[in-house]
């Protein structure tokens, strides 16, 4: 008995081409926030006159140490995120709970890098002067415009696997050189004090 490819079958109608996979909308629309969200960033702390300062917690004996403290903070928990995921995607083993590890160790991570930034934008702006800041203005803006990406990205369904390893994997590098540019830098000149 031969079978008809292209008879309907016991009434089901034919797929619709429209559910096929993840549409091009699922890609650009997280490209479009990033990339708005880190210019508009770049445009604010560029046209935006910096104040100087923008806060200071008892204890501490300068903002800046404040910031790099919370950076080295925010990085510690992007570590155990980056540990966390690879537990999640198997390559390394870990317990049933790395998911709830990895989700609350990036919100903590996020919530201490918030503060950094509106100190950044806010008391020192966009700049240039030397090519570690550049980098650090840079890379800032490009970390918040890929964290609203993969934010994005996560609640998208049907999704290849590589796409938010990549994402989380550019999130990561970039707070990493962040970190490098600034914490690791105010340490190295001015010793780790708080």
């Amino acid at each position: 008995m031969t079978v008809d490819p292209n008879a309907a079958t016991q009434g089901f109608s034919a797929p619709d081409p429209a559910r096929r996979g993840p549409g091009a909308a699922r890609y650009v629309v997280p490209a479009l926030v990033a990339s708005a969200v880190a210019v508009g960033l770049g445009v604010y702390g560029i046209v935006h006159d910096p104040e100087g300062t923008a806060f200071n917690l008892a204890g501490f004996s300068s903002t800046s140490a404040v910031k790099s403290w919370l950076g080295t903070a925010a990085m510690g928990f992007a570590v155990v995120q980056l540990v966390s995921a690879l537990m999640l995607y198997g390559r390394l083993p870990g317990p049933s709970w790395s998911g709830t590890v990895h989700r609350w160790s990036g919100r903590i991570a996020f919530l201490m890098a918030v503060p950094v930034a509106v100190h950044c934008l806010y008391a020192l702006g966009y700049q240039t002067y030397e090519p570690r800041v550049l980098w650090h203005s840079l890379l800032g803006c490009f970390f918040f415009g890929a964290f609203s990406a993969k934010m994005l990205l996560l609640r998208s369904e049907r999704l290849p696997g590589w796409v938010l390893p990549v994402v989380g994997g550019l999130v990561f590098s970039a707070l990493t050189v962040i970190w490098l540019t600034s914490a690791l830098w105010f340490f190295r000149t001015f010793g780790v004090t708080t």
